[in-house]
């Protein structure tokens, strides 16, 4: 295929425009017929719950249907007599049982015959419109005419009696604004008016509209109180925005959206939901984890707290023995529980069930596992707060030279901090204002952790120094070794492990990929057409994106949801979102090259091939991720400037502009007035904010996604839920620690 979406040798051809059912276009006595391919998806569609019977009824209609599937072409050359836009006939398309089937990644292409009646002066089709007559919806793959002009549709066509609108499907070459024929310019300004919809009413599963709303459907206040959760996205609580459902309000709280019920989903727009492939493989992780968990839960009914002595079993091919495997097992299911309700060994526990308990080893997670956005240069010591004195009071770090200093191979800590040699992982100032609230729940204790590390000479972190506070304590441990000191120190780890579980999920994994990222998606299908460019572009990486956060909504981050049950800040969870993208998120700097510099582990340096000299050289996070990064941004300094070739373009790109604009504005109402936003004025401009996009949806995704269970799935290594404090020497348990610190 060329730019314009044509082979070599293009024959005239047609496209549809907006004509009811009974008109037909003129054609001179030179009509001639255009065959083409139609190619239709059959599938499953089991999460359709809108049309529980539909498994596309259509190909078999009962023989008192009247329904049919109108296709017409739209001509990209105007009728020189009627200046508008030359048709074709409507053609119907006939579901012959003769027809050809190919097997597809996603369900069998069904592609069936038609023919458009043309004029032979026609021209090159531009678009095709489609009515669909029947009762069901199908998901229309792709047109081809006369394997010459491609239409890549890949959408839901709903019955006219649920959208009296055509369907309106463009010619796969991209088209800037300006250079769009004119007989497709208002064909393509429909379409984006029908996306964006009118604000109104509820939506329901087959819409197609994008629209903005406050994240005030998390908790069920009619359930009772302790299920009411605050709305996020006011100026109280700043948060992104999310994809409006326009569902009814509680009773209790008539600022809270109502809940789903159990048989229904949260409303995306139609083509934004799961491919029945990915629906599958949902379900079968949930029956995975369901049978995986049987196991633990009737342990932890007979024993308590006690069964987590026992979790090494619980993986297989464990070499632990325990009390569950004897004849007077707890659970003695033939000898033994059968290895398909074990858990798959995690990658990291290959390397030692006690390995977590290393220093060299902690140090290392933070460069390289789960999370490893969160580590950066100290600069000052002792850290020092951003937080309000006037609100938390006494802000004054306990950390002191004598915690660090016999650990920095003989330097004094300016010569350390001059050198790059000190780092820190600085969870005070997000934990400590919710610490009251946290550790007023029953079985949920935290602490606002701040861990030093020491860069040693072999490129490794060692973690020298751990701050705990609380608001009206504060204590550091250190890895001296004493008679339970090094059991303290172990604890103390553990919660900064416990912290960095909590920030990974809901600041770095959801905050900064899924929650910011929803609204360019939303504004993009608003004000880019599907034609243009700059959305071809991003729509491979905008895929999953709406359907994946409104299953957060709908199970984890909800009241009672999954990470309030299993995550230490418990209902207090999403406040943490909040506080970090009040006071520290930037789009300007999700670049990796910005990241890296605003968190000290790199300089700008510009003789090196990024533009960055890591200061941490064995980072693969940082290492890899810029030769990913740079790759990102050739392939979109190429695309961008394949179509735009000036500022001019940038600037009266009307389309363009008004998706950034709303990007901002409606999508970060919090932040739309913030100095730093990145400006859209040149190329250049457009090549960094789509890099950065991309990057943050495809690369950074990957790190903080596709670790988990690898990762994370061994509690030891990254504990989400802690229960108690460290015991101190006037605690009532402290003698059970003295006596047993490892249980």
């Amino acid at each position: 295929m060329t730019k314009n979406g044509l082979k070599k040798k293009v024959k005239p051809i047609a496209s549809t425009m907006d004509l009811a059912i009974s008109e037909k276009a003129s054609t001179s006595s030179n009509s001639i017929h255009l065959m083409a391919v139609v190619t239709v998806r059959s599938v499953n569609n089991n999460n359709n719950k809108a049309f529980p019977n539909n498994v596309l009824s259509i190909f078999n209609p009962a023989p008192h249907t009247k329904g049919a599937v109108i296709l017409q072409l739209v001509s990209t050359e105007l009728d020189p007599r009627s200046m508008d836009a030359k048709l074709s006939n409507g053609t119907v398309l006939e579901w012959s049982e003769d027809h050809e089937v190919e097997s597809g990644p996603y369900g069998n292409l069904n592609r069936y015959n038609v023919k458009f009646l043309v004029g032979s002066d026609f021209g090159v089709p531009g678009a095709v419109t489609v009515i669909n007559g029947y009762h069901s919806e199908f998901y229309l793959e792709s047109i081809d005419i006369e394997n010459n002009v491609h239409f890549a549709c890949n959408s839901w066509v709903q019955p006219n009696t649920l959208d009296a609108q055509k369907r309106t499907f463009f010619i796969s070459k991209a088209y800037l604004p300006f250079e769009t024929p004119i007989t497709l310019k208002e064909l393509r300004e429909k379409e984006l008016r029908q996306l964006r919809g009118d604000g109104k009413g509820q939506r329901i599963f087959s819409d197609r509209v994008y629209d903005y709303d406050v994240f005030n459907d998390l908790g069920d206040p009619d359930k009772g109180v302790e299920y009411a959760r605050p709305t996020l996205g006011d100026q109280l609580n700043p948060h992104p925005t999310r994809c409006r459902t326009g569902r009814p309000r509680t009773k209790t709280d008539k600022n809270a959206e109502s809940r789903t019920s159990k048989s229904e989903s949260i409303y995306v727009p139609r083509d934004e939901e799961w491919e029945d492939i990915k629906h599958e493989t949902v379900k079968q992780g949930k029956l995975k984890a369901l049978l995986w968990n049987i196991a633990p839960m009737l342990l932890d009914n007979r024993t308590g707290t006690r069964g987590v002595l026992y979790i090494d079993h619980f993986i297989k091919d464990s070499d632990s023995k325990s009390e569950l495997t004897g004849p007077n097992s707890l659970l003695n299911v033939g000898g033994a529980i059968a290895d398909i309700f074990k858990f798959d060994p995690p990658k990291i526990f290959s390397r030692g069930k006690s390995n977590f308990l290393q220093d060299d080893e902690f140090g290392r997670q933070v460069l390289a596992e789960l999370n490893p956005l969160s580590i950066e240069r100290l600069k000052v010591f002792p850290p020092v707060s951003k937080l309000d004195p006037s609100i938390y009071g006494s802000l004054e770090s306990a950390l002191k030279e004598e915690h660090i200093i016999d650990h920095i191979d003989g330097m004094s800590i300016q010569q350390a901090l001059e050198e790059n040699k000190l780092f820190v992982l600085d969870y005070h100032d997000v934990y400590l204002p919710l610490l009251d609230q946290i550790n007023a729940l029953d079985e949920r204790k935290a602490y606002a952790t701040t861990t030093i590390f020491f860069l040693t000479k072999m490129g490794t972190l060692k973690p020298i120094a751990i701050e705990l506070a609380l608001p009206t304590s504060r204590q550091v441990v250190t890895p001296n070794v004493g008679a339970n000191s090094e059991w303290l120190w172990q604890l103390g780890k553990a919660h900064v492990c416990a912290n960095d579980v909590g920030v990974h999920l809901l600041i770095h994994h959801w905050l900064r990929i899924y929650a910011c990222m929803e609204p360019l998606i939303i504004a993009a299908h608003r004000h880019l057409s599907v034609m243009h460019p700059i959305f071809k572009l991003l729509h491979p990486h905008m895929r999953y994106t709406m359907r994946a956060n409104a299953v957060a909504r709908e199970a984890l981050i909800c009241a009672n949801g999954t990470t309030e049950r299993n995550f230490t800040p418990g209902r207090y969870s999403m406040q943490l979102t909040v506080a970090a993208y009040k006071d520290w998120w930037r789009f300007d700097m999700e670049a990796l090259p910005a990241d890296l510099i605003r968190r000290g582990i790199a300089v700008a340096d510009a003789s090196q091939p990024h533009g960055v000299r890591l200061l941490i050289e064995d980072y693969p996070y940082a290492a890899d991720g810029l030769l990913i990064w740079s790759s990102i941004e050739k392939l979109v300094k190429t695309y961008v400037n394949y179509f735009y070739k000036g500022v001019d373009e940038i600037s009266s790109d009307y389309e363009l502009q008004s998706w950034y604009k709303e990007f901002i504005n409606l999508g970060h109402p919090y932040h739309k007035n913030a100095s730093w936003w990145p400006k859209l004025e040149t190329p250049e401009d457009l090549i960094s904010i789509i890099t950065t996009v991309i990057w943050i949806v495809s690369a950074k995704h990957a790190v903080v996604n596709f670790g988990q269970y690898p990762y994370g799935a061994y509690v030891p290594f990254h504990p989400p839920l802690m229960r108690r404090l460290i015991p101190e020497k006037d605690d009532f348990d402290y003698s059970d620690f003295a006596m047993d610190p490892e249980r």
